[in-house]
Parts: C-alpha cells; structure tokens; sequence
C-alpha cells in the first residue's frame, strides 16, 4: 500500500488547516486505497483565532502538532521525527495555517520563510522524484521552496497571489476549483480548493483529483 504524508498546520482555517480540505484530503486517499501518514511540525502556531468571531483570541496559545492531531483523531507524527524516505508522496492542504504556520507569507509577502523541518521534507521528496500535492493557499509554500525550478502552480485566479507565486520563480496557471494542475517540472499537483469555493462539493472534485493525480504519478 503506497503511503502519502499529509502535513497539517493545526485545526481551523483562520489560524490552521482548513478542516474540510484535510479531511477531504484524507478521505481520497483512502479510496484511492493508499495509507495517509499525517505529519505536522511541533511548533507554535503564530496566533489563535476565535473562529465564532474571527477575531484573535489575546494571551490563547496553542500548539500546530496538538491541534493537528484533533484532525488526524491523535494519529499525527511530528515532522521532525518523520521518516520521509518511507513516504510513496507528500501533500499539503491550505488554510491560513500554511501561511502562518507552515511559513509566514500572511505576514511577509514574497519575504516570507518557510518552517525548515517542512521545506527538507518538501525538498527531500522532489529531488527524490516524489509526487507533491499543494491545495488552496499551499503552492505559495512550494514557490518559495522549488520556484527556482520554474514548477507550475496553481491556486485558482486570485491576480495578487498568482503574482507572489510567480515572483519567487514558479509558473502560475488559472485553475477551476475542480480541476488541478500538473507541472511539467517534477512530479508537482496543485489545486485551488477554498481559495475558490464555493461550497464543500465543489472543492471536493478538485482534491480528489488531486490525489488521483498523485497516484497516477507514483
């Protein structure tokens, strides 16, 4: 059974993973008959959001490794513990976690970093010629990691962040939230999920492409 890691980047889109897109995530990769190994980095996340108000919850702190696992139902590795070269695949679902979290693009723009435990793991599996999955708001992480590579991303038509995405050297593609992009440099899908909507069904199709994609490439 080929197994594809899933890095979580907490539990809530405003401050996490968006939890519809891991799930669904998780979800496609079971009926594609592959094992998903969910990963996260055992860090900080940068803030908490009250998701009833959407406002930041002053002095509430809260861990990405933790509130990952209420996704993952306690089954979560740390990422620093993971054994990359065990994993067939890697793939990362959006929300405001990946780019708080995971790296810190809502915050710096195209100045942003990217947490070094997941950018070895993203490097580690391209230059291995391991499929990548990136969903929603995620390919800002993989244009910062391999956009020297001229990979081809994608998260949908939002102009700005098809702008950073192609800044830091990758290709971006207009994308329906059904469908995906392949690059031609590497074994690299992306979709756009929330960053269009408009509802759960519809960025369903995408994911699970996403990973039927992902399995046609391993």
């Amino acid at each position: 059974m080929k197994k594809i890691g899933v890095i979580l980047s907490g539990c809530g889109f405003l401050d996490g993973a968006e939890i519809q897109e891991a799930v669904l995530t998780l979800l496609a990769i079971d009926r594609a008959g592959a094992e998903a190994v969910c990963l996260a980095p055992d860090i900080a996340q940068h803030h908490v959001v009250n998701h009833l108000t959407g406002e930041t919850a002053a002095g509430e702190t809260r861990n990405v490794l933790a509130e990952s696992a209420r996704i993952a139902r306690g089954s979560v590795t740390a990422l620093a513990e993971a054994n990359i070269e065990s994993l067939d695949a890697l793939v990362l679902p959006g929300g405001y976690g990946a780019a708080k979290n995971l790296c810190d693009f809502a915050f710096k723009g195209t100045a942003c970093e990217v947490d070094q435990e997941v950018a070895d793991a993203i490097q580690a599996c391209y230059e291995r010629g391991k499929p990548l999955g990136f969903i929603c708001i995620s390919p800002i992480i993989a244009a910062k990691v391999l956009g020297s590579e001229s990979v081809e991303l994608t998260i949908g038509n939002d102009r700005d962040t098809a702008v950073a995405i192609e800044a830091l050297g990758a290709k971006h593609v207009d994308c329906e939230v059904w469908n995906t992009v392949v690059s031609s440099r590497g074994n690299i899908v992306s979709t756009p999920a929330y960053m269009l909507g408009p509802s759960i069904g519809e960025v369903a199709k995408g994911i699970d492409k996403l990973i039927g994609d992902i399995m046609d490439l391993l």
